[in-house]
């Protein structure tokens, strides 16, 4: 789906110019503290900080991919360049600037910047936390009147020592410029509303500036030196190893803080504007594009490393920019600056600036990043980041980062519990909860042979995967286990059936699920709905012995007659309409596998084959699909069936999803019959109650579901490529009103949502939406859980603790579903984690 834009006319260039003007000039006030700041902190001449600023404004403002991110130096470069400044001297610095702008061009043109996107938020919020620690234990130094350490635990160190032998008036001024800083955003009234429109970095540097001057403090301040003993970049010197472990953590850094800073600035500007008032969103291998060739020419400059600095952007999009002019324009302004207010900038006291960055640093270690951190388990791989950058360095803490991250993913997959225990009816219980693999393995096998042969066994599965040495392990215990004259039975979760045979194991390896049922013992769907009828779904009782007697090798053959592709081995009937091979291909090749399969079944019955019919359409289909379920799928589910006809359906769960052909609800839930209560509609809407055209048999559903059947959780679910939210975007004002139109307003409050500046996100975990079509579709689940807290029923059961409320969404193309978690992510987006992740 292609966006597209509106051509501008001249009344509204003008306004954007305008608009782009007055945010020009309120980021620059907001750049120049913060660049001569950060230059000071890194120890590098204080005017490497302006021509950054000027750069990353004209340069990446002009070629990047996010229109309205603004790029500078940054904080979340300051102790890497501060460590190579002491390492290799100002002058190789800047080569190594240069050097990492080619990097960032190189990966630009591989198209990885997405990639970037993959790296773990608490490792990348971890590092950013640790360098704001290092930022304020160093600027802590400066603020009390002393000199920062070579390292962050030499800091710590010499705090005593600063401490003991205090300089009052640079602490004053520090002080004077903190309380103004924080305190400025919090001025009550209408002069407080006024003076609110001056950034509070300016009003706390003006403030403590003029106090200095005024008062004829003596303290050190800013010295810009002349022009002309700028220094340039030169040839790089020292070991190369550690110059290209020098430039690659300048890549790393620099690449990830701005393409986090983009992504979160198309977040605000989606939040903050409207459809018809918003620039593109960012071309993010463009954006890495345009922060190498700033980098390449700010480091040429003698400047410092340029990333894209979220606080200015923030300001840039509240400010009201409209177009890439304003950053470019803020660039021009502080590049103005450097030459005609030296003698305004030498008054400012380096105190002023030490404590703007310590501020800075302290806020980089956020509470609501460690909020969500620890609401995702992820709290250890965070906090050992920031632990490792502070102690060792930015590229060492995010390799023991990551180390800790897989170290941790491994440990999960791994952590396997089996317990065996024997019942009072002396039936022995196994019970796996986790990922089966050859690790767990050993465990696995000692407690299966701990069984008395001749003794009933459950074996209960309650992992998601079983590998291929964990599945052999279990079939040769039970081969084992009935050749000595026992019996067993192997379920998944909530009890489901699970197939242990000679199939293949990666057809067994969803335990819970009726995948590894072959044509034989498959059912539509219903492999649920055999709970506690003692039949396999091998088509043998618990014991082994054949159910079916010399029925058994006739419906095998018939099912291989119907195909055996692995897709559809549990869903037989579908068997009839799923085409996985070429038309003109596909009737000789099923008929040699048919022939072939039945050779090695029966050889004499080899000429009696016939080559498979046509498949049929329409009505003769869904006949042949009605057959093939009298014949395979009822014997094994007539008992089920007839109980739930004396007792009546008593589902746990209400589940509205969309009438689109390619839902199978109970393949995708692994449910039967009797489990969920199903409402089908198009764009799996909820009309609030007394909207405008509204359909009653959605609440008729929801009401009697609530109220009558008593469920116990309604789940709404949404799924890829939606033809409801398709049309929904694409619709015109003004066309015909017909009844899918109609249907259709309901759809309107997710698209309002999708545009509003006061809801959050709704997004994938792990990515981004592919296009406008994804994000409406996540998007909708979450309105449509709204719209379902509006039905007094539903207000009345979540007050009284007894209902829960899920959002779900399918991705039809990865056939992979994926569930709304609680609360909001770094972005403060609504994320669908995928089932394993959730669980």
């Amino acid at each position: 789906m292609t966006a597209t834009f509106p051509t501008r006319t001249p009344q509204g260039v003008r306004k954007d110019l305008s608009a782009d003007l007055s945010a020009s000039i309120t980021v620059f006030l907001i750049a120049m503290p913060l660049s001569l700041g950060i230059a000071l902190a890194t120890g590098a001449p204080l005017q490497a900080g302006l021509v950054a600023a000027a750069v990353g404004g004209i340069v990446a403002g002009r070629l990047g991919g996010a229109p309205l991110q603004v790029s500078g130096p940054a904080a979340g470069l300051t102790v890497v360049t501060a460590e190579l400044i002491q390492r290799y001297g100002w002058r190789t610095t800047c080569a190594i600037t240069v050097l990492a702008g080619v990097c960032q061009l190189g990966l630009a043109a591989l198209r990885t910047a997405r990639s970037a996107l993959m790296v773990s938020p608490a490792i990348v919020h971890g590092m950013l936390a640790g360098i704001g620690v290092t930022i304020a234990l160093a600027q802590l130094h400066i603020v009390l009147g002393g000199t920062p350490q070579s390292s962050a635990v030499a800091n710590v160190l010499g705090l005593p020592a600063q401490l003991a032998d205090l300089h009052p008036v640079a602490l004053g001024i520090s002080v004077l410029t903190l309380v103004v800083l924080l305190g400025w955003p919090r001025l009550p009234g209408r002069v407080g509303r006024g003076l609110r429109k001056v950034p509070a970095p300016l009003a706390a540097v003006a403030t403590a500036t003029a106090f200095a001057a005024l008062a004829g403090l003596s303290l050190p301040r800013v010295d810009l030196p002349s022009w002309r003993s700028h220094a340039l970049p030169e040839m790089p010197e020292g070991p190369v190893l550690g110059l290209i472990a020098a430039v690659l953590t300048i890549t790393l850094v620099g690449s990830v803080e701005s393409l986090l800073s983009s992504v979160a600035t198309d977040k605000l500007i989606a939040s903050e504007r409207g459809t018809d008032n918003r620039p593109p969103r960012a071309d993010l291998d463009r954006e890495l594009r345009g922060q190498g060739a700033a980098n390449i020419v700010s480091g040429a400059l003698g400047g410092l490393p340029i990333t894209g600095v979220a606080v200015r952007s923030v300001a840039n999009v509240k400010s009201g920019a409209a177009s890439r002019n304003s950053a470019m324009m803020h660039g021009l302004w502080v590049l103005l600056a450097a030459f005609l207010l030296v003698p305004l900038l030498d008054l400012i006291p380096l105190a002023t600036l030490a404590a703007l960055v310590m501020a800075v640093g302290v806020q980089m270690v956020s509470i609501t990043h460690l909020r969500s951190v620890t609401r995702h388990r992820e709290a250890l791989v965070y906090g050992t980041t920031i632990v490792a950058v502070v102690l060792g360095g930015v590229l060492e803490g995010v390799a023991v980062g990551i180390a800790v991250a897989v170290a941790l993913a491994l440990h999960r997959l791994a952590r396997t519990r089996i317990t065996l225990e024997r019942l009072d009816s002396g039936v022995h219980r196994v019970r796996a909860r986790g990922q089966l693999t050859f690790l767990a393995v050993p465990r696995l096998s000692r407690v299966l042979n701990q069984i008395p042969h001749g003794a009933h066994a459950v074996v209960e599965l309650e992992g998601s995967f079983m590998d291929h040495a964990a599945y052999e392990t279990i079939q040769d215990w039970q081969q084992s286990h009935l050749a000595h004259g026992g019996s067993l039975e192997v379920t998944g979760r909530s009890g489901q059936a699970a197939r242990i045979t000679g199939a293949d194991p990666a057809a067994a390896g969803k335990a819970g699920s009726p995948a590894g049922a072959d044509g034989a013992g498959s059912t539509d769907g219903t492999a649920d709905g055999t709970h506690g009828s003692g039949r396999g779904h091998d088509g043998r009782h618990a014991d082994g012995r054949h159910a079916d007697g010399g029925h058994q090798s006739e419906r095998s053959r018939r099912a291989q007659q119907r195909g055996a592709h692995q897709c559809c081995r549990p869903w037989t009937p579908w068997q009839n309409h799923c085409d996985h091979r070429a038309t003109t291909t596909r009737t000789a090749t099923a008929t040699a596998a048919t022939m072939a399969a039945a050779a090695a079944t029966d050889p004499q019955d080899v000429g009696a084959q016939e080559p498979a019919p046509p498949r049929r359409r329409g009505a003769g289909q869904l006949a042949n699909g009605i057959s093939a379920f009298q014949r395979d799928t009822a014997p094994h589910v007539r008992d089920e069936l007839a109980r739930l006809a004396r007792e009546g359906q008593r589902p746990s769960q209400l589940f509205i999803t969309c009438a689109d052909s390619r839902l199978v609800t109970s393949m995708i839930t692994a449910s039967g019959p009797g489990d969920l209560f199903t409402v089908r509609n198009v764009g799996n809407l909820v009309p609030l109650p007394g909207a405008e055209s509204t359909d009653d048999s959605v609440a008729a559903a929801i009401e009697y579901a609530v109220d009558v059947l008593k469920v116990d959780s309604i789940t709404v679910c949404g799924h890829s490529g939606c033809g409801a939210m398709q049309a929904l975007l694409s619709s015109a004002p003004g066309a015909a009103v017909t009844p899918l139109r109609r249907w259709l307003r309901h759809g309107l409050p997710s698209l309002e949502r999708m545009a509003s500046r006061h809801h959050a996100w709704a997004r994938i975990a792990g990515r981004l939406p592919a296009d406008a079509v994804e994000q409406l579709c996540l998007t909708n689940v979450v309105q449509q859980l709204e719209h379902l807290r509006a039905h007094e029923s539903v207000a009345r059961r979540l007050a009284e603790g007894s209902l829960e409320l899920h959002g779900m969404y399918f991705h039809v193309g990865e056939a992979q579903a994926y569930l709304l978690s609680e609360g909001e992510d770094f972005f403060d987006c609504r994320v669908f984690d995928t089932v394993g992740q959730h669980a």
